[in-house]
């Protein structure tokens, strides 16, 4: 392994959109060593310039030329760019973490949550590009990992509460004006989702499958498996969009293979990387999606024993679906690439 260099040349690709702010904000926050910062967007964002540590940085045209000398690329344009300029970059020569869903299930492209198996990254060198996961998927299986190395988990049976601006900026500005035409009183108007959202939930997101679960839905599948590395866990999964505006909420119901107290579960999860324990509820103290935003933690609580089945627990899980759920997990990524790879 040739030594570390002190610096790395960063890419953004996406970076006027929500999540590409949220990485701007997360490498700074965590002081990422950084020699150049190269911001990347469609043509329509060109020229438009974004604040990092009060310096301005304009905005460039992302192609496929627009990668020579970076060493990381962060991804969050999109399925179909990803696509078009994810090789391109790592051609390049740059490491790409893709926050898209372009190459999670590529047998020959790493998963990765760094709490659950960094392991993996290593596996970067076959095709130069590291797929970050589904939201809902990396905030479970944070809350899980500790568990699932105790006694391992035999099936996971997860109902998700996902906030808008898992969807973009769009729903968020659909959801604040149904609101405020509610408030009003004019009629609630809706384009981005297929049901008005405000005061309601709609048990769709993405579209829906031959098996009648949505795309969503078995993302949670397939992911937890391959980053679990056990194609035989029973994992099914109800995933529900909430008129929240920031912060995934789940409920979580495991059966494992050994059994596990609640209390052993509290214990574990009190130490665990990347997790909060929030847990007491009878002083009125758990997870709360309003607690979440612009944290980095994800947040853990009502954890009990199912007392319908010998080894079950249920857990409900909380996260900002713009950090740990994307951003946060990619520079994560990132800065184990730079310890331990780069």
């Amino acid at each position: 392994m040739t030594a570390a260099k002190k610096k790395y040349n960063v890419a953004i690709a996406g970076a006027t959109g929500a999540v590409g702010g949220a990485m701007l904000d997360v490498l700074a926050r965590r002081d990422f060593p950084l020699d150049e910062l190269r911001l990347l967007a469609s043509e329509r964002s060109v020229g438009k310039t974004l604040t990092f540590k009060g310096k301005e940085i304009p905005v460039q045209l992302l192609s496929k030329d627009a990668f020579a000398g970076i060493d990381i690329a962060l991804f969050s344009a999109g399925a179909t760019r990803s696509f078009d300029f994810a090789p391109a970059a790592a051609a390049a020569g740059a490491v790409v973490i893709d926050n898209s869903s372009a190459y999670r299930m590529d047998p020959e492209i790493p998963l990765v949550v760094p709490e659950v198996n960094s392991h993996a990254i290593a596996r970067y060198t076959k095709r130069g590009i590291i797929a970050n996961p589904n939201c809902s998927t990396i905030q479970m299986l944070v809350a899980l990992k500790p568990i699932h190395d105790k006694v391992r988990i035999k099936r996971i049976v997860v109902s998700t509460y996902q906030a808008v601006s898992g969807t973009g900026a769009k729903a968020i500005d659909e959801l604040k004006q149904q609101i405020l035409d509610y408030a009003a009183g004019k009629p609630m108007v809706h384009s981005v989702y297929p049901h008005q959202i405000a005061f309601n939930c709609l048990p769709q997101i993405d579209s829906f499958l031959d098996n009648g679960y949505t795309k969503e839905e078995m993302k949670m599948v397939n992911e937890t498996r391959k980053m679990f590395e056990d194609p035989t866990i029973g994992v099914t999964a109800t995933t529900v969009r909430v008129p929240v505006f920031y912060g995934h909420s789940e409920s979580v119901n495991i059966e494992t293979e050994k059994k596990i107290t609640a209390a052993e579960v509290k214990a574990l999860l009190k130490n665990a990387p990347g997790v909060q324990l929030v847990d007491e509820p009878t002083l009125g103290q758990y997870p709360m999606a309003i607690d979440c935003a612009g944290r980095f933690e994800t947040l853990v609580g009502r954890i009990r024993e199912d007392e319908s089945i010998a080894n079950g627990i249920n857990l409900w899980v909380v996260s900002d679906n713009i950090l740990k759920g994307a951003a946060l997990n990619a520079v994560q990524i990132a800065e184990e690439l730079i310890r331990d790879y780069l």
